[in-house]
């Protein structure tokens, strides 16, 4: 499979883009310091700026390597990093990725998430040779599952994680869409 890494891309209110060392500080702001947004996605709450600056540097690190795809979620009003938007897991042998998403709380129930998640199907399938993407909720995380009831993905009974590790999904909602099916919307 043919990696081209983390690519910038644009909606209409957002610029979604690869982190640089200047999105610390909004990083920790926004989202990182909040107990409301990490654990939702499985994320520990970094308490300090150099904690944050830890974090951001494996991000910046990891990029270097095109099958690593992570993207800052900027809204282009005030150039603000309001979250980020992610391949958390890539499966180059069946050309799929599982998709993780945070907009921190200040910034929540604008429609950000769900315009960010539909420029990354968009760009992906248009772009990559990725052929399915995947992600999921917890049951109880709402806000999460709102995104992806509005997306352009579809329920669907497991995703590659789970079927890798052997287990079924226990109390996650798991939705995927293909480049076929996306094509066809």
């Amino acid at each position: 499979m043919r990696h081209i890494g983390t690519q910038p891309f644009e909606t209409a209110r957002l610029l979604c883009r690869p982190f640089v060392p200047e999105d610390c500080e909004a990083m920790f702001r926004n989202w990182a310091s909040d107990p409301r947004v990490q654990p939702e996605y499985g994320e520990p709450v970094y308490a300090t700026l150099p904690e944050t600056g830890e974090l951001l540097n494996r991000y910046l690190d990891s990029c270097r390597n095109p099958d690593v795809y992570r993207w800052a979620i900027v809204r282009k009003s005030d150039t603000e990093v309001i979250g980020q938007i992610a391949f958390c897991r890539v499966y180059s042998d069946c050309r799929t990725a599982e998709i993780e998403y945070c907009i921190g709380v200040p910034f929540q129930g604008n429609g950000y998430a769900g315009e960010a998640l539909a420029g990354l199907l968009e760009f992906t399938f248009r772009n990559t040779d990725f052929e399915k993407l995947e992600a999921y909720h917890r049951i109880e995380n709402t806000k999460s599952g709102r995104v992806l009831e509005k997306s352009a993905m579809s329920v669907t009974d497991t995703v590659e994680r789970f079927r890798r590790e052997g287990v079924p999904p226990h109390g996650e909602v798991c939705y995927c869409i293909t480049k076929e099916n996306f094509r066809k919307k």
